[in-house]
């Protein structure tokens, strides 16, 4: 039997820009994803992909010949899945020789978009002993920054750099934390599509280096005015660059504080920087899903 973790992931700063080696700063979650794969005799794979509440939410079997797909519960799924495993495989040929069973254990809400194929992805890396980012690079693609959060221990700063990333570790120890949140909007976006119809000879030089220096300035921040106003002056070159009005502006423009858009803008979390009594002022608008600074980051 063998059995491997990741992290989920929130990135925090250059999103889009990352894609262009711009600095970001990305945090693992205490939330992620198990994988346990128990050997068998049989020629099929058996998966199982399980949610929160434990009920299984996809299941596939596969031949372990030519990882041929027999059976799912979910087409699409099933082919993404079949694509990780034969390209794995490809990788490593000493990968998945002999049958058996998967159980993979989510421990975050699949709406919530913290890594649910990123973790998959790491995992399946792990198992196989493949380099994840040559895997990812030849699945779902993206700048890599949710790989390298779903293997990390401490908040990082992630620079792409194809199969071989710049990573730091780094600490992020503000003064006002108890006055940070994360919010969830109750919106889906797909970072996979918004990342593909994003056109990245918009981001020039000058924007990576804009943006890498707000990275730099959020992460060593001890004011939280200043924080704030760090924070939307980035939400003000990242709507620049997608055209789009800033989720603070658009929903919450009686806000006292900072909200910051987090991954494909318009979905999933937002960063929140306020006072104690804000996460109130969410529920009232029917936020139900809130979580501090530190319930979110490992």
């Amino acid at each position: 039997m063998k059995t491997v973790y990741s992290h989920g992931k929130l990135l925090l700063t250059s999103e889009y820009a990352v894609l262009k080696s711009a600095k970001a700063l990305a945090v693992p979650c205490k939330m992620g994803q198990s994988l346990m794969y128990t050997p068998s005799e049989d020629g099929k794979l058996y998966w199982q992909s399980f949610d929160t509440k434990k009920c299984i939410w996809f299941e596939a079997v596969f031949t372990i010949h030519r990882l041929e797909l027999i059976s799912s519960s979910d087409a699409e799924v099933a082919s993404r899945l079949q694509t990780l495993l034969k390209t794995s495989k490809k990788m490593n040929p000493t990968f998945l020789t002999q049958g058996g069973e998967v159980k993979c254990h989510l421990e975050f809400d699949r709406s919530w978009g913290l890594g649910s194929s990123s973790t998959l992805v790491a995992n399946i890396a792990q198992w196989a002993e493949t380099n994840p980012y040559e895997l990812l690079a030849h699945s779902f693609g993206g700048s890599g920054y949710d790989i390298a959060c779903a293997l990390a221990q401490s908040p990082i700063t992630y620079r792409r750099n194809q199969n071989n990333p710049k990573i730091e570790a780094v600490e992020l120890s503000y003064p006002f934390e108890d006055n940070l949140f994360f919010v969830h909007l109750n919106k889906k976006r797909n970072s996979q599509e918004a990342v593909a119809a994003f056109d990245l000879e918009k981001v020039d030089q000058s924007y990576i280096d804009n943006l890498s220096q707000l990275t730099d300035q959020i992460i060593s921040c001890s004011e939280q005015t200043r924080f704030n106003d760090y924070l939307k002056t980035h939400e003000r070159l990242v709507g620049e660059l997608l055209h789009q009005t800033s989720v603070q502006d658009m929903y919450f423009p009686d806000f006292n504080g900072a909200i910051k858009s987090l991954g494909a803008w318009g979905g999933d979390f937002v960063w929140v920087s306020g006072t104690r009594q804000s996460p109130e002022y969410f529920r009232q608008k029917g936020y139900k899903t809130i979580l501090s600074f530190r319930e979110m980051l490992l």
